[in-house]
């Protein structure tokens, strides 16, 4: 069973891009790849919302997903979303094999 959490950051004048890049650049993104039980973790740019970026997390369960949140990453990501005044829409799917 894989959970997929869709996480759409908004913000103004490009500052979610500008999120997802520093993500990126800090190698924040590559450190959660890296963890067990990661999937997926990767930034698609709506083409009709400039304004948003969409995040895929897909994890392998639910006690890995529950490991990166208590993760000091999360700290670092709470950071990087407070410094660009980024809101945030969740949705999660669990698919059944």
């Amino acid at each position: 069973m894989s959970f997929t959490i869709n996480i759409y950051y908004t913000g103004k004048d490009g500052s979610a891009k500008k999120f997802a890049e520093e993500m990126v650049s800090t190698g924040v993104v590559d450190r959660v790849r890296a963890e067990e039980g990661n999937e997926k973790y990767e930034y698609f740019f709506p083409m009709d919302d400039p304004e948003t970026v969409l995040l895929i997390d897909r994890w392998k369960s639910q006690e890995a997903l529950d490991e990166h949140h208590k993760s000091p990453m999360m700290k670092e990501i709470a950071e990087l979303r407070d410094k660009y005044h980024l809101h945030m829409k969740v949705e999660q799917f669990v698919e059944k094999k």
